[in-house]
């Protein structure tokens, strides 16, 4: 039924054809997401949600915008896509995220939390101006609740009294437990259902009492407002100028076609609080919905999980408890994400110290910065593709203050599957505009250890330390670390190659590959990637006059471009050539791939070294 499916038919079911339907989608998102990888339990959690708009609107004309879009597989399979889920987050294969370029069902690619409202609301503004009568929809969860962007956009929503439906999917998580007041509110509203049950009932009986119903009904919500107040405390949502309609069960297809076809019936903006059970109808997903939020590989019949293996992630959490342990003015801030950055055991052991502020990197880069300024060295672990998010509380509170935070900057470089939002490929180039700033990057584990211990106990000021997903360590002992310093891993004449993290192992593969060919490379490695090392990298230049650099980031603004413009204000003459990601949207796909792709593998490195060795390295 499901690859066959299409909307018209989907339209033509009954409730017991579409519960049948809801069956048969989570057996395929198991079937499929278990030799793909992806994100399963959100899936799993919004399929009679996702059926039921797919049901009640008319998409693509309507236009439903995810909030994150980790949890748009069924809106996928719902729209003609179910026979390329095999390909899921795989490379040349569909996103794991809405794309636009990808169906005309997807109506804004997004990838980070507490957009979807201000898309939405764009998107109606449009509408209205246009004079179209469309339904513009925003699908978010409770998550999303802990960024500030999504309460501006709702101000202005409820304020302009723009149409459109706002559907919050409460499953009390985000990645890892959500956290903070608006939870708490949630979770009031959620057992107070009598209020909403008795409400429903009157409603109905007064409706269908000729003449005087409808008045009668009128009258009672114009004083709704304060009767309420002795029953349940008033919503934020409706604060804020709201049509609230929830809680409701979401698993229960027939009040959520009944509540959204009442949504469309609103001339003003809507909000529909849904509840649902994240991982709902996979046993192992319901009992571990942080662990099978996002999974890799894994075995359908039993959930069972390949062995984990030591990551960068979890070395930094080891590390930092290590520190922690000596200095008893480190504490560590988490915006959700305890579990992904490595600081669940830290939470544990210093819970006095540990800070979960939410999904809201702006307040948690800023909140560190006043800890700074109060004598503690705060530790703030983010993805890189989240650091963004933060950028100006970056440059504006702690480098312009100069304030001592730590910024571990996980997930930096090409992070593979999750594709163009989540690439890490930016952080080098904008951070090294800001005054202050020291970017190190680590090659190993080791010389992570080291970084750590040199930026929390040692460094005076902001201070970011980069590293990649996964595992990726160089074979050379970079243990011994010394802020600034640049270490020659390999002596030569015939070319230099300067890489810094993840790339120090591309220029090892490099140099075998070069020896093949009697040439030889001398690797120099820049653990302190930002500011760079000027004299190492003249001395080299000046010794093989062929330079090339080697890094995981965009090349514009980044290392490269960096020592480019050192051995030009040098007027030190030599061929040159930086190895990076070009400024665009970088796809999704395995890291190797993506090398490959962009020519940063080993393979295309060398050849063009060989190349220009072979026609003489000295010609310029």
């Amino acid at each position: 039924m499901i690859k066959g499916l299409t909307t018209d038919k989907l339209k033509n079911m009954n409730i017991d054809e579409l519960n049948i339907l809801c069956r048969e989608i989570r057996d395929f998102l198991i079937e499929n997401v278990s030799k793909t990888g992806g994100h399963l339990a959100p899936n799993l959690g919004v399929v009679e949600l996702t059926v039921a708009i797919h049901k009640v609107f008319d998409l693509p004309q309507d236009k439903l915008v995810f909030d994150v879009g980790h949890q748009s597989y069924v809106h996928k399979i719902l729209s003609g896509r179910a026979d390329k889920m095999d390909t899921l987050r795989q490379f040349g294969g569909i996103s794991g995220f809405p794309k636009r370029s990808e169906s005309e069902f997807d109506a804004f690619d997004t990838g980070h939390s507490s957009t979807s409202v201000s898309a939405a609301l764009g998107m109606a503004r449009a509408r209205d101006l246009a004079g179209k009568k469309n339904n513009i929809i925003a699908l978010f969860g409770d998550g999303a609740l802990t960024g500030g962007e999504i309460y501006e956009a709702m101000n202005d929503a409820g304020h302009t009294k723009t149409p459109l439906t706002l559907i919050l999917n409460d499953n009390a998580m985000s990645i890892s437990k959500n956290v903070g007041a608006v939870s708490k509110h949630l979770r009031k509203i959620r057992i107070n259902r009598v209020y909403f049950n008795s409400k429903r009932k009157v409603s109905g009986f007064l409706n269908k009492i000729p003449l005087i119903g409808k008045p009668i009904r009128i009258c009672i919500e114009k004083v709704k407002s304060v009767i309420r107040r002795y029953v349940i405390a008033t919503t934020v949502f409706e604060d804020l100028g709201f049509k609230y309609i929830g809680p409701v069960d979401g698993h229960d297809l027939k009040s959520l076609i009944d509540c959204l076809e009442y949504a469309k019936t609103e001339a003003k903006p809507v909000l529909l609080h849904v509840c649902t059970q994240k991982g709902k109808g996979y046993t192992p997903a319901e009992k571990d919905p942080s662990t099978f939020h996002g999974v890799g590989v894994f075995n359908a019949s039993d959930g069972k999980l390949p062995p984990l293996k030591n990551s960068y992630s979890s070395q930094f959490g080891k590390t930092l408890i290590d520190i922690a342990r000596d200095n008893d003015k480190v504490v560590a801030i988490t915006c959700a994400m305890p579990d992904g950055t490595g600081l669940v055991e830290f939470s544990k052991l210093y819970r006095d110290r540990f800070f979960d502020v939410g999904i809201a990197e702006q307040h948690g880069v800023t909140f560190a910065a006043g800890m700074a300024a109060s004598g503690f060295i705060p530790v703030i672990p983010l993805y890189s593709t989240f650091l963004q998010r933060a950028y100006d509380q970056a440059l504006h509170d702690v480098c312009l203050q100069n304030l001592h935070v730590v910024f571990p900057i996980d997930r930096a470089g090409i992070v593979g599957a999750d594709g163009e939002t989540h690439q890490g490929v930016y952080d080098l180039s904008y951070l090294s505009t800001m005054p202050n700033m020291t970017v190190l990057s680590a090659s190993s584990f080791a010389q992570l250890d080291s970084m750590l211990r040199y930026a929390i106990n040692v460094h005076n000021g902001p201070i970011a330390i980069r590293y990649p997903r996964g595992n990726t360590e160089s074979s050379f002992d970079t243990s011994d670390f010394e802020y600034g310093k640049a270490y020659v891993r390999n002596a030569s004449s015939d070319v230099s190659i300067i890489a810094s993290g993840r790339m120090l192992k591309r220029a090892e593969e490099i140099s075998e590959t070069l020896a093949k060919e009697n040439f030889t490379a001398e690797i120099i490695e820049l653990p302190t990637v930002f500011p760079v090392n000027e004299k190492a990298v003249t001395e080299t230049a000046q010794k093989t006059k062929f330079v090339i650099t080697l890094e995981d980031n965009i090349k514009s603004g980044g290392m490269g471009e960096h020592i480019a413009e050192i051995l030009l204000s040098q007027g030190i003459v030599c061929k040159f050539k930086a190895f990076a990601f070009p400024c665009e949207p970088i796809v999704h796909g395995t890291v190797g791939e993506l090398d490959e792709k962009y020519g940063v593998d080993t393979v295309t490195v060398s050849e063009y070294i060989i190349k220009e060795l072979k026609n003489g390295k000295n010609q310029t």
